[in-house]
């Protein structure tokens, strides 16, 4: 796994042993800011000076290929011990200012700032989506008119939420997923 383009492009990134996280993969990460630099509801200026949120985080490697494509801030959320290691590994070697917080994206603290940009990936299965963005958007995380880039399985079906679905594109045993906030 790698950062795929900007400044930190071809930055291999570490994700801890076990399936305990599931990475993004190259492919789709790439498929997604495709859409995010290209969509008709999308463009460079929504990456380029974003406020990022990378809840469910796991390695980091949406916020993290954000903040290599010229997002203005990122922070990341993400519970499990091993895959903070990992996140924290991972922003170190970049040498990436974020913040990162050791909490879960159904609780979050109060945003300082709301997010422009989320990226929103829970365990497939586990219907964390929709509690997910009900806590956030409560909590202050979501900017109006943010881009909401969730990443479900294959067969999930998308919660219904009070956000506008702008995409729905499948790739692999992933579905990418993009709302407007």
């Amino acid at each position: 796994m790698r950062i795929i383009a900007g400044r930190w492009k071809g930055k291999r990134l570490t994700a801890p042993e076990g399936d305990t996280v599931r990475p993004t993969s190259d492919r789709a990460r790439q498929s997604l800011f495709d859409m995010l630099w290209h969509a008709p509801w999308a463009g460079r200026e929504l990456v380029e000076g974003a406020q990022v949120l990378d809840a469910f985080a796991g390695t980091g490697a949406l916020g993290l290929e954000a903040l290599s494509r010229g997002a203005a801030a990122a922070s990341f959320i993400e519970k499990d011990r091993a895959a903070l290691a990992a996140l924290r590994a991972n922003i170190a070697n970049c040498k990436a200012e974020a913040t990162v917080i050791a909490g879960d994206a159904t609780k979050p603290p109060r945003a300082l700032k709301p997010a422009t940009l989320i990226f929103l990936d829970p365990p497939y299965g586990a219907n964390l989506l929709a509690p997910a963005l009900e806590a956030l958007d409560a909590a202050g995380w979501i900017a109006a008119g943010a881009l909401i880039c969730t990443e479900l399985a294959e067969r999930d079906t998308p919660p219904e939420t009070r956000f506008t679905p702008l995409d729905d594109r499948r790739h692999g045993k992933a579905r990418l997923l993009i709302l407007q906030g």
